[in-house]
């Protein structure tokens, strides 16, 4: 971990913005990671020592920082206050998009970058030759400068993957790979489940990894983050790398099949079988697998097989091509995605060696869960029927803990809402649906965004409450 995390290290994982959210990369940076904006490819090696927040532009000679950045926009913030003040009398209405009043050509464009001349001086160079350019509206002259800036002189931003930043990048290009999942949804999920310091959250993740890193950030190194899964092959959770965690957070985070917290929890005579089953499965680190997409959880008495199975899957190099959620790699301006950038192929394995997160969990914190109960459950399944397997994790918490299930549509969450109903395994369940609208905060010029998503999914939380009829032992 770095001696200060406000600040960009060597083989750490970034966000890079550019052009004020017209591109959102991740990447790690190694010695050869590079990234390309517009027609030139930067070193991302002026990053490192920078703190996050920090503006770049690109330079001759790569990526500069921009010392004057904050000026730059506190300006920008006073001449849009006194805006609408002096642009009572002047409007748009003369104006004709004829291609006539610019008088730069594109010719003498290329022989200024040929010069060396800035993209800031080239912008100020086509605002003075604009002949519309002082009849415009304070408006419409941000406008125009914030277009050509765009082209001429972009600006990358250094942000830090968090939780909001992930998932509002993943929900912006690639919402599939995190089952549609918006951050307003997200962040009621672990409100719901109550997640907090010192708490043992059990978590079935199927989008990638952002619920676990998520619950792991949060719980900041105290307590545990128990990853489950249906059959013997875990499913990837490799989005926890870009969070950039401490070795202590990462030490916090398990995986292990449903079937072995189910038998351990059922009886007794199974756990010396189970405890030989995790001594095996942590001589060897766990590869990225291929998501099993079983829809019921295995019986007890096939762990053997199961165990087998899982150790012949992890001796297979599965980690290849799989089209997984992005780990240090960027989500291109198309949309297109590349699990494999040019830099990180060739620098991935200078940066620092760092813990894997997933490992078994040790048989006597197994026997603390069987015997107490998890704090919490999270479910965040989407392509999977939930009602199957739900009656089996709610045994595996323990009574008056929380539980909250994210899915992309409404009837899967109503019909397990009535399985539980049915059962009396649980109260105060309810559907919610979470709601969040941007606006825009300018003077005179305050208004929701015009364009927003109105879908966010669902989540059905509850309690879970002791029935004699439905739980086998008691805790």
């Amino acid at each position: 971990m770095a001696a200060n995390p406000r600040e960009a290290w060597e083989g750490c994982s970034v966000l890079l913005d550019i052009n004020d959210g017209d591109r959102l990369a991740f990447f790690r940076l190694t010695p050869a990671a590079t990234v390309k904006v517009g027609n030139r490819t930067c070193s991302l090696q002026p990053l490192v020592g920078r703190p996050f927040g920090s503006l770049f532009s690109v330079g001759p000679s790569g990526l500069v920082p921009c010392a004057d950045a904050p000026s730059s926009r506190d300006d920008t913030t006073e001449d849009a206050a006194v805006g609408p003040a002096q642009d009572e009398t002047r409007d748009n209405r003369s104006l004709v998009d004829n291609n006539t009043a610019q008088n730069l050509s594109s010719d003498d464009i290329e022989a200024m970058k040929r010069d060396g001349v800035s993209g800031d001086e080239i912008v100020e160079a086509l605002i003075a030759n604009s002949s519309t350019f002082g009849k415009k509206t304070v408006f419409s002259q941000e406008k125009y400068k914030l277009k050509k800036q765009k082209k001429y002189a972009p600006k990358v931003l250094l942000r830090r993957p968090s939780t909001r930043s992930i998932c509002e990048t993943y929900f912006k290009k690639s919402p599939a790979r995190t089952g549609f999942m918006r951050v307003d949804a997200l962040s009621l999920l672990l409100s719901m489940a109550n997640v907090g310091p010192y708490s043992d959250v059990l978590v079935v993740d199927m989008v990638g990894g952002l619920v676990v890193g998520a619950v792991a950030e949060r719980l900041g190194g105290t307590g545990y983050v128990c990853s489950t899964y249906l059959g013997s092959a875990p499913s990837s959770i490799d989005i926890i790398r870009m969070y950039n965690l401490s070795s202590d957070m990462t030490t916090r985070i398990v995986q292990a099949p449903l079937s072995d917290l189910c038998s351990l929890q059922n009886s007794g005579n199974v756990s010396s079988g189970l405890n030989d089953s995790i001594q095996g499965e942590a001589q060897e680190p766990t590869a990225v697998p291929v998501e099993n997409t079983q829809p019921s959880v295995p019986q007890p008495t096939d762990t053997t097989v199961s165990d087998e199975k899982a150790q012949s899957s992890k001796e297979q190099s599965i980690d290849t091509d799989i089209p997984e959620p992005l780990l240090d790699e960027h989500i291109n301006q198309d949309g297109n995605s590349s699990l494999d950038s040019k830099g990180d192929e060739d620098g991935s394995s200078n940066g620092p060696k760092s813990l894997k997160a997933g490992k078994a969990p040790s048989p006597e914190r197994m026997k603390y869960w069987s015997e107490h109960g998890f704090s919490s459950l999270i479910v965040a399944a989407p392509g999977h029927d939930i009602e199957s397997f739900v009656a089996d994790l709610l045994p595996l918490l323990s009574y008056s803990a929380p539980f909250a299930i994210y899915h992309q549509y409404l009837q899967p969450l109503a019909a397990c809402m009535h399985s539980l109903q049915v059962s009396k395994m649980a109260l105060g369940l309810q559907i919610s649906e979470p709601w969040l609208r941007e606006y825009q905060v300018l003077p005179s010029r305050t208004h929701p965004h015009m364009q927003m998503n109105a879908f966010g999914g669902y989540i059905l939380s509850g309690i879970r409450i002791h029935n004699g009829d439905a739980c086998n032992g008691s805790k």
